[in-house]
């Protein structure tokens, strides 16, 4: 794995910037969309979050999480693994407060606001090569009998 591939996740994930966040209960996984704040100087994923819902909960008892970031019309994808943590921090609220939190908070100051913090330990990403050569190279594939290059698809340790 090389340098420039973690470059590369922290990149792709701040362009696509939407992810499905998926934590565990102790018997089930659970998937939410969520607006991420791809923060590469604070080596985190933060996310603003309502206070006192289930992800919350299941977080405390199993802080590993899996984001999933998808980019379906460029054919570009990132999944990342890591432990979360839930905060109170209102500097870090005010910071990354925005247009987006709007729709959901008054105001940074809402006491039902908190911050997810994601730290990126593992992740893997797919990069197609667009949707239109996609088909032609399976098309292509399919009356060869050979298997499509269908981009490429590396594994990055994050730490």
């Amino acid at each position: 794995m090389e340098y420039g591939d973690v470059d590369h996740v922290w990149d792709l994930m701040k362009k696509i910037n939407i992810c499905m966040l998926a934590s565990w209960d102790g018997r089930e996984l659970h998937a939410r969309p969520m607006g991420a704040y791809v923060r590469r100087e604070d080596n985190a994923v933060f996310f603003l979050t309502d206070a006192g819902k289930h992800k919350e909960g299941e977080i405390a008892r199993y802080a590993k999480v899996c984001l999933a970031f998808s980019d379906t019309s460029g054919q570009k994808y990132v999944s990342l693994s890591g432990p979360a943590q839930i905060l109170n921090d209102r500097n870090k609220i005010r910071e990354l407060w925005g247009t987006p939190a709007r729709a959901w908070w008054d105001s940074p100051d809402d006491p039902n606001i908190h911050v997810l913090k994601v730290t990126p330990e593992e992740a893997e990403y797919w990069e197609g090569p667009g949707k239109a050569m996609a088909y032609v190279k399976m098309a292509t594939a399919a009356m060869t009998g050979n298997r499509p290059d269908m981009g490429e698809n590396r594994k990055v340790a994050m730490r």
